[in-house]
């Protein structure tokens, strides 16, 4: 028996950066690709999905992502949103290296030059709609609620605030491309939405989260993966509004890479009517709710609607249903996401309410265990720090009132999510609770490569050691190595504050008692 021994070598980090996909990170090479080539080459399982890149040229992309990247590579560095820069800046600068590829093609092979206009319905951050407007594609993008980011772009990108629902006044006869990148609960609806608007209208989505045309997609096929089952019944939407449905597999750092394309019709211009009765009894199958007992079924288009608009006619009223909240809609029940998110990780509680469950759950650990003498002392001369014990979720919320209990349920993730954010002072894994020793942080550093969790130095010393105030053996770590400031001179303002010259917040200072 033959066997060969392989390895994963990195250059000096400072000599490259990792973008997840060209340069992966030294650690996945370390411990995921060997691990997964040994797994592949005995591996005979047939894939569920299509090759990476099979609908453009492979040689043609690669150039172009990385003329792209060069380009924008320094969005990383300035990124004002609270996602991965390095995950979203590089995805959309695939994705957007895959439609550039993907629309010069169509050019080519309709012999046109004019290049093609888009809409990124739920754009989100904004960047794939800035790098295709800059590669000259008339667009715009439009997602119900503002980013940060959106600013940086200037007035050339342009980006709007607002909600798409499906209805016929949100329709666009005049655009080449729709695009849903992501696009949560509009996903299903945009192969429908381009069927309608014209019909030269084509689109490209991106799934991701598993919606229906109204709610969560329901698993109907265990067979399947739900992934695999949730692309095939958008493919099986796109077809059903008359479109040839391609599938494709991108290059990107995500594990839905999957795409799928409606870049042709099935059917001539002159069955616009007899496809779009198609179109409305298969959405109306798919479980909308009806808003009267016995509803009239809603009135088809016929040539005064939007598929007349190819012959210079605007699109009539929608006429699908009554009542307020789904007046319009082609099929009632949607919802469109709301403006505002809903901060569903506790970060809205009181600051005092949060600080005294902290500290009664620290308290509830030192109190399971003491340690005995010279336990802790791992060097002669070094003081002895007390860890505390460990407990299970239960056995806290136990110790807990109801009315705070309650309190933390109403925050969609309840006392887990309060104690996880507080990544300073708790370690919580596999349903169990501890005090976070940072002799054990700092030796992971020193000794583990690659992405480690815990203060950067733009963050080092910003904000109060929560240990050296409240345990009763101080911190477990010298000043000079712990990331937190030990008392107020050593407190640095963070570099927001700096930036706008505000002072750091103050922590609350009630001691644990020993």
């Amino acid at each position: 028996m033959c066997i060969r021994f392989s390895s994963a070598v990195a250059s000096r980090r400072e000599r490259w950066y990792s973008d997840g996909i060209v340069y992966p990170k030294p650690t996945w090479l370390g411990k995921e690709l060997l691990a997964r080539l040994a797994k592949w080459s005995v591996e005979s399982k047939k894939s569920e999905f299509k090759s990476t890149l099979s609908l453009v040229s492979i040689a043609k992309y690669s150039k172009l992502y990385q003329e792209l990247k060069e380009e924008y590579k320094e969005m990383v560095k300035v990124w004002p949103e609270v996602t991965d820069p390095e995950k979203f800046v590089y995805e959309d600068v695939a994705i957007a290296a895959y439609l550039l590829i993907l629309w010069e093609a169509e050019r080519a092979e309709h012999g046109v030059t004019k290049k093609q206009s888009f809409v990124d319905l739920g754009c989100g951050n904004g960047l794939l709609v800035h790098i295709l407007r800059q590669a000259g594609h008339p667009g715009r993008g439009i997602d119900v609620r503002r980013r940060k980011i959106w600013a940086m772009f200037g007035p050339e990108t342009q980006l709007e605030e607002g909600a798409v629902t499906p209805e016929d006044k949100n329709l666009f006869p005049d655009v080449d491309w729709l695009i849903g990148n992501h696009s949560d609960e509009l996903t299903p609806w945009i192969p429908v939405i381009a069927a309608r608007s014209s019909y030269r209208c084509r689109f490209f989505v991106l799934p991701c989260c598993f919606f229906d045309f109204v709610g969560k997609y329901p698993r109907r096929q265990s067979q399947k993966t739900q992934y695999r089952e949730y692309l095939d019944f958008i493919k099986e939407v796109g077809l059903t509004c008359g479109f040839h449905v391609e599938e494709d597999c991108l290059r990107i750092p995500s594990t839905k890479r999957v795409c799928l394309i409606g870049k042709s019709r099935t059917y001539p211009p002159a069955g616009e009517v007899s496809i779009d009765e198609q179109r409305t009894r298969y959405i109306l199958s798919r479980g909308g709710r009806p808003l009267h007992k016995d509803p009239p079924c809603p009135p088809l288009r016929g040539q005064d609607g939007p598929r007349a608009q190819d012959a210079g006619a605007e699109p009539g009223p929608a006429a699908r249903g009554a009542g307020s909240p789904a007046e319009g809609l082609w099929l009632p029940g949607f919802q469109p996401r709301a403006p505002a998110e809903r901060v569903r990780n506790c970060a809205t509680l009181p600051r005092d309410f949060i600080d005294h469950v902290v500290l009664r759950v620290a308290r509830l650990l030192l109190d399971g265990k003491q340690p005995s003498p010279g336990e802790d002392s791992r060097d002669a001369g070094v003081k002895p720090w007390n860890p505390g014990g460990s407990l299970s979720l239960a056995e806290v919320a136990s110790e807990l009132d109801k009315e705070t209990l309650q309190r933390l349920r109403r925050e969609c993730g309840g006392l887990q999510t309060l104690l996880r954010n507080r990544h300073q002072v708790f370690s919580v894994l596999n349903g169990r609770v501890r005090l976070r020793d940072w002799r054990e942080e700092q030796l992971q550093r020193e000794t583990r490569p690659g992405p480690r969790r815990g203060p950067g130095a733009e963050a080092f010393k910003t904000r109060p050691c929560w240990f050296f105030t409240h345990h009763p053996d101080g911190c477990a770590l010298p000043a000079a190595h712990c990331p937190f400031a030990h008392g107020p001179r050593e407190l640095r303002p963070a570099w927001s504050a700096r930036r706008a010259g505000q002072p750091p917040q103050p922590m609350a200072t009630t001691p644990v008692e020993a």
